[in-house]
């Protein structure tokens, strides 16, 4: 294993630019013919999607509440290792975590656990001298970590440059590696989870192009690159390297066991890591759209992952043979695991902000409603209250919920099967509805947090697919 150059993008708070930073110094290294690792801290979906587009290498996320030291160094180093550089885009603020105590769940504590320098994006709108005091501040506030240099966005000219330089003469140590004038033209459009997917909003060529041309123009990569040498690799050993997810060609179940996997522009958040954990236990990944294709064939479970249903809900509702293969296959007991937008996908209908009602599967006997504000936001711990096809009773799982929509009470009971508590712990409620062998949740899982979850999902396939072929 190499050595690899590798920096970490973070911001001084959200919506300061690192984002597209981020994508244009990804386009710019890739440009220069250098393989680029990325990698997101926390739980976005979105953001990961944009980097492989740019890169041409899946992406990551690192998460220090999901996810043990453990797990997030194993992960960068083994998806690190053939790279030239790897670049880490941040969460939030730099130092922004669980809370005001502590670094715990925050960029500059990914810095730390991974040994990486900080380039620290600053908004300068309608800031002058002040900015040398904000990152002075940034700079003092923790000596454990290292900065690569600051660069700054949303200038108004070159002017404002020459001045912000002239303010960090004499009072910070870390360079200034350049800036971006403020350009609504390379801005990625925004909706109400973040900002729009890669799969409705691609960057084009010429997008990347203009990214990778803006940044070697206003950012001194060269003098990034030059101060910043490749770091050595973590020594190999731990509870995660040796788990089959991290071995290539590893597989614990010899048998084909086919999951179906919707993926498309309603269905499109998936921790990449889970679908690397499932195939690590033996599932061969069958992609399917439920907006477009016909039922899959000679599957022994689905996977239906988050998205945006409801922007493709007549689409969905008009696949009428899909929502009626769903239904059937739960009926016969096939494992289906569906997680956010999956779960509204179960239900029997989406109600829109317009008040229109869209079929849905059916599979559980409520509807869902989309909400002009957001639901619910956080971290989440879950409890398996019962045996079920994710593991046995009081296994635990962590992952995220974020959601505009709420689920309307049915007059039906449905069975639950999570404990679900937030990061704070506190009274557990009950989430995760189970009917036959399908559950549904709000909350998407990060396998990472717990394998054993895609393991029994996997063998619970087997027994699905002997049940069916006897």
């Amino acid at each position: 294993m190499k050595p690899t150059n590798a920096i970490l993008i973070a911001g001084t708070h959200s919506g300061c630019g690192k984002t597209t930073i981020t994508l244009g110094l990804m386009a710019a290294l890739k440009r220069r013919n250098l393989r680029v690792a990325p990698f997101k801290v926390g739980p976005d979906f979105i953001d990961p999607g944009h980097h492989t587009r740019v890169t041409g290498v899946v992406s990551r996320n690192l998460d220090g509440w999901m996810l043990s030291r453990d797990y997030n160094t194993t992960c960068f180093s083994r998806h690190s290792e053939d790279a030239d550089i790897a670049v880490v885009e941040g969460v939030m603020g730099l130092f922004d975590g669980y809370d005001g105590k502590s670094d715990a769940g925050s960029a500059a504590q990914m810095a730390k656990w991974l040994d990486l320098p900080v380039v620290l994006v600053v908004d300068a709108r309608s800031m002058a001298r002040s900015a040398a005091a904000l990152i002075q501040g940034f700079e003092r506030f923790d000596p454990d970590l290292r900065f690569a240099g600051v660069v700054f966005n949303n200038l108004g000219s070159a002017r404002h440059l020459q001045y912000l330089k002239e303010a960090l003469e004499g009072n910070v140590h870390m360079p200034c590696l350049g800036g971006i004038l403020r350009d609504t033209a390379i801005a990625i459009p925004e909706r109400h989870l973040g900002l729009v997917t890669e799969g409705d909003h691609p960057l084009s060529d010429d997008d990347t192009a203009k990214l990778a041309g803006l940044m070697e123009e206003r950012i001194d990569i060269d003098k990034l690159l030059r101060e910043n040498p490749p770091r050595p690799p973590f020594k190999k050993g731990g509870t995660i390297s040796s788990s089959p997810f991290f071995k290539e060609g590893s597989r614990e179940i010899s048998e084909n066991i086919r999951i179906g996997v919707a993926r498309d522009n309603a269905f499109c958040f998936y921790y990449e890591d889970n679908l690397d954990i499932l195939r690590g236990f033996g599932a061969d990944l069958i992609f399917f759209s439920p907006i477009s294709d016909g039922p899959p064939e000679d599957l022994d479970g689905l996977y239906l992952g988050g998205g945006y249903p409801e922007l493709f809900a007549g689409r969905l509702a008009d696949n009428a043979r899909m929502r009626d293969w769903v239904k059937t296959k739960s009926d016969e007991g096939m494992p289906i695991y569906g997680e956010c937008g999956g779960f509204m996908y179960l239900c029997e209908e989406i109600h829109d902000l317009s008040g229109h009602r869209h079929a849905m599967a059916g599979v559980f006997p409520f509807a869902t409603r989309m909400l002009p504000k957001r639901k619910a936001l956080g971290y989440r711990e879950i409890r398996l209250t019962k045996d079920t096809f994710l593991g046995p009773a009081a296994t635990t799982a962590r992952g995220h919920e974020f959601h505009y929509s709420e689920r309307i009470d049915a007059s039906e009971e449905v069975e639950t099967v999570y404990a679900v508590a937030d990061r704070k712990g506190g009274k557990a409620a009950a989430e995760g509805y189970r009917r036959n062998r399908t559950i549904g949740s709000y909350i998407h899982l990060h396998f990472g947090s717990q394998p054993a979850l895609a393991e029994h999902f996997v063998k619970t396939c087997l027994t699905y697919r002997r049940e069916r072929t006897g």
